[in-house]
């Protein structure tokens, strides 16, 4: 922490706006959580446990769940506790470590998608080759280097702005302890948290985007090159459901944090945030089981097997 910091708890300011429908959007954000949380366990419960869903896109889909799930833990509860009783406070290490945790995960999100992009290319590209190239071990070495680089830049990145100068006010306008308000609050020169905010933004969203732009121009090209309609089809269901979870994604993050002065539109920050945390993680579970034959075999098999032994 800087010299200058005497601020020792801040306070969430949550939605001032609609707090007067607290009650109700406490229940609907609950609803919207437990949903989230339920549907994110199956998906990750029925991979573990179905001899269906050993291939390396499972695997990878398994992963991304269990992300799910720790990112909306991460944020909700708060969020609920606003809603129901008001403005929250929150210490100072509490903030930041809950800025670290939501920025990994989120960061780690994006590297995620794109090594299911490329599973995606390797699989529908070469898949006479794909089981050996993405055996077991290059799956997991994957997701240690994924790991690995989303902790070295969100570190850097959350320990360059703990150590800036919090003097007052302490009000943060969001729902959480975001990069972004913890910057506009800061009293000492913001420049350099600034610049590497943008910065560390643009080369996560970006070098995934353009990773997975790549993987999917190949896997076009292989689709249309297909003989039959029905092996197209068949090849492009497979990526399909991935193609609407990148696109939330990608839409409410760039919003969020690809700009250079991170105080402009905090206020609608906000709202793409509320995106993100609540809506998101809520529909990946319903468009990767819906559009998923396997994966609806394999729930079929797993509630079968309870019933038996219930």
């Amino acid at each position: 922490m800087g010299n200058g910091t005497t601020v020792q708890e801040f306070t969430l300011e949550g939605f001032p706006a609609v707090q007067h429908l607290g009650r109700l959007l406490f229940s609907l954000n609950l609803l919207a959580y437990l949903a989230s949380i339920t549907g994110n366990v199956v998906i990750v419960s029925i991979i573990c446990t179905s001899t269906r869903l050993k291939s390396p896109m499972y695997f990878f889909l398994g992963v991304f769940s269990f992300g799910e799930s720790c990112f909306t833990s991460a944020v909700i509860p708060k969020l609920l506790a606003i809603f129901l009783l008001g403005k929250q406070t929150i210490s100072f290490v509490a903030c930041f470590i809950q800025t670290f945790v939501t920025l990994f995960i989120g960061a780690f999100g994006f590297f995620l998608i794109a090594v299911m992009s490329v599973d995606r290319c390797v699989a529908i590209c070469k898949p006479l080759h794909y089981p050996t190239i993405m055996d077991l071990r290059t799956c997991i070495l994957l997701i240690m280097a994924c790991l690995a680089l989303t902790f070295t830049l969100i570190t850097w990145l959350v320990v360059t702005v703990s150590r800036l100068s919090f003097c007052g006010p302490h009000v943060i306008p969001h729902f959480f302890c975001d990069i972004s308000p913890l910057i506009h609050l800061s009293c000492s020169d913001t420049s350099s948290a600034e610049a590497l905010t943008f910065a560390l933004a643009l080369i996560i969203l970006f070098s995934s985007l353009i990773i997975t732009t790549i993987a999917y121009s190949n896997i076009v090209i292989t689709i249309v090159r297909l003989p039959s309609a029905k092996e197209r089809q068949r090849a492009f269901s497979t990526c399909s459901s991935h193609l609407i979870v990148l696109s939330l994604m990608y839409g409410s993050c760039v919003f969020i944090y690809v700009k250079p002065k991170q105080m402009s539109r905090l206020e609608s920050n906000r709202e793409a945030a509320l995106v993100n945390t609540v809506v998101t993680p809520l529909l990946n579970p319903v468009i990767y089981t819906l559009r998923n034959k396997q994966v609806h075999q394999a729930l079929r098999e797993t509630l079968s097997r309870i019933k038996i032994s219930g």
